[in-house]
């Protein structure tokens, strides 16, 4: 079955941008991120999702998860989870491992639920 795309438009936009702060993602005293090269991608009336790049990630912290999703206007969307953090560490962080083109540069990118881990932005 064909997966419908959506492309942003004045109906549901959607922009990316570089974002001028520093990012920090910790789950108690561990660093599990920490950024200056962050995306924002800001989607229609959502609040804005920072994404950080994979190699400001600490990966070996994180596990793949088997858990999928699918957004009509970004795609397939995988997710891993900290084992650290049991259970509300689960599917705590997602990727768009192939993103649609209009949001091309989330490409190898994370983004973290700020309900599971702590994001702090320093200006």
């Amino acid at each position: 079955m064909d997966k419908i795309v959506k492309v942003p438009g004045p109906d549901h936009p959607i922009a990316v941008m570089p974002s001028a702060k520093r990012v920090m993602v910790t789950l108690g005293e561990t660093v599990v991120a920490d950024t200056r090269h962050a995306l924002s991608l800001k989607e229609a009336a959502y609040p804005a999702v920072l994404y950080i790049p994979r190699a400001d990630v600490q990966m070996d912290l994180l596990i793949r998860s088997q858990h999928t999703t699918y957004c009509p206007y970004k795609g397939d969307c995988n997710y891993f989870s900290i084992p650290s953090a049991g259970a509300r560490g689960e599917n705590a962080v997602w990727t768009y491992e192939h993103p649609h083109d209009a949001v091309a540069p989330i490409a190898n990118h994370l983004a973290f639920y700020p309900d599971r881990v702590d994001v702090t932005t320093v200006d």
